[in-house]
């Protein structure tokens, strides 16, 4: 059939993803052009085979989902990704959608929603698991990035990453959220706070919370007890 859409499956679960292929294969207006066990293999075929789709997994055994959806979409801005994963808290939810993301679906639905996904996504839509509480999807929407207006010249000097961990350990966020939510490890949080307290001359979470009240980065009300 013209026109079909062309797809690219990235999961390590090789049993699963014959299980994706499978329910592909069932509505004509799809095709599976290749699959890949982990981030790195899945990134280089992306670039190789330009699908008009990734279906994605977030835990994958080398990098994060949501970076090989952040990089497919930086270089092929025209591909859709549709997050097909067994997590179902916001905070991978909202990881996933501001990585670029068009769609996000659990693995227990799957059999029942992919296609449906896949149309809209296709369609140029956003598309949410129904099985996904209205909660969720309401929690979603008070998620925007908080921008601070800051003149400090030593805040310049961190990197991106650098300012969104300063961000969260401001807020009071413990170092293993931290970790979930970026999808890092508690070690590499522990190190960018190293280089954080470095880079500013900072000697404690107090004086982080301070310097961040007063550059705005975060609500000084917030901190008042």
């Amino acid at each position: 059939m013209a026109n079909k859409k062309r797809i690219l499956i990235i999961d390590d679960h090789p049993l699963f993803r014959e299980g994706l292929k499978s329910i592909i294969a069932r509505n004509p207006g799809f095709e599976v052009v290749g699959d890949a066990g982990n981030g790195r293999k899945g990134l280089r075929m992306a670039r190789e085979l330009k699908p008009d789709l990734v279906v994605m997994d977030i835990s994958l055994p080398d990098k994060s989902g949501i970076d090989i959806t952040r990089g497919i979409r930086s270089i092929l801005p025209e591909t859709y990704v549709m997050i097909v994963s067994m997590h179902s808290k916001i905070n991978y939810i909202s990881e996933a959608f501001r990585a670029g993301a068009s769609g996000y679906v659990v693995k227990d639905s799957a059999a029942d929603r992919l296609i449906q996904g896949l149309k809209a996504v296709s369609r140029g839509e956003c598309y949410l698991d129904s099985s996904l509480s209205h909660k969720v999807v309401k929690k979603l929407m008070e998620f925007p990035e908080k921008e601070a207006k800051i003149t400090d010249a030593r805040y310049e000097t961190l990197t991106p990453r650098e300012q969104q961990v300063m961000r969260l350990l401001a807020e009071g966020i413990s170092t293993k959220e931290i970790a979930e939510r970026l999808f890092i490890s508690p070690k590499t949080v522990e190190n960018h706070r190293t280089s954080i307290m470095s880079k500013l001359e900072l000697h404690g979470t107090m004086e982080l919370i301070r310097y961040a009240a007063r550059i705005g980065l975060i609500d000084v009300d917030l901190w008042k007890g």
